[in-house]
């Protein structure tokens, strides 16, 4: 079994106390926004994005709504037939060390085993793309708690958002991410805004 090693983690913004995530881990999120967490995770790596769908996912991806955060055509979809066949998909995309970040959206969260799975196939890409990744992200429905993951987050969108352009009466949009659990040290809550040909803005929520 492969040793757990030390990586710098990915920094989601450029604020020393802003949200991170450990590389060559799975990472769950939940929320009716946790896709933006995903496509903000990706919009910090380079390199292809791997997202595995399962059956009965909300919706196909709107490649206009990433663009504010990575360029889609990074992007490798695959529609999976089932929630295990989504899984044993994000299993072996970690596991080859192609990608830096590999997106699972299975249709229920995942058990014990099945995690711990992904988080060894991320610590062998790890070793093969002799770098700090890839990174597992496991985007839950509404409560999802899988199991073993490094760290938990609910993402939702904060009240009063508009997501029609300034021209026509709305403003950038914003969001609430919540760090429910987190195996290396405390919980916490940051707010995210949207800004216009710029990275999002973080502040720490009191």
């Amino acid at each position: 079994m492969l040793a757990l090693r030390r990586r710098s983690p990915l920094r989601l913004s450029p604020e020393p106390d802003g949200p991170a995530l450990a590389l060559g881990r799975a990472h769950e999120a939940s929320g009716p926004a946790r896709r933006v967490f995903a496509a903000l995770a990706a919009g910090r790596l380079s390199g292809p994005v791997i997202w595995a769908q399962g059956p009965q996912t909300e919706g196909r991806l709107d490649p206009e709504g990433l663009l504010a955060f990575f360029d889609p055509g990074r992007l490798v979809v695959a529609r999976c037939r089932g929630g295990v066949d989504a899984l044993w998909t994000a299993e072996e995309a970690l596991r080859s060390g192609a990608a830096p970040l590999v997106v699972v959206e299975p249709p229920a969260p995942p058990a014990l085993t099945p995690v711990r799975r992904l988080n060894l196939a991320a610590e062998v890409g790890a070793e093969k793309a002799g770098g700090g990744g890839p990174l597992c992200l496991i985007l839950t429905p509404e409560g999802g708690s899988a199991a073993a993951v490094e760290t938990r987050w609910r993402v939702e969108p904060l009240p009063g958002w508009a997501s029609a352009p300034p021209s026509a009466g709305g403003g950038p949009a914003r969001w609430r991410l919540t760090l429910l659990r987190d195996k290396a040290g405390p919980p916490g809550v940051w707010e995210m805004g949207e800004r216009q040909g710029a990275a999002p803005a973080f502040s720490r929520a009191a």
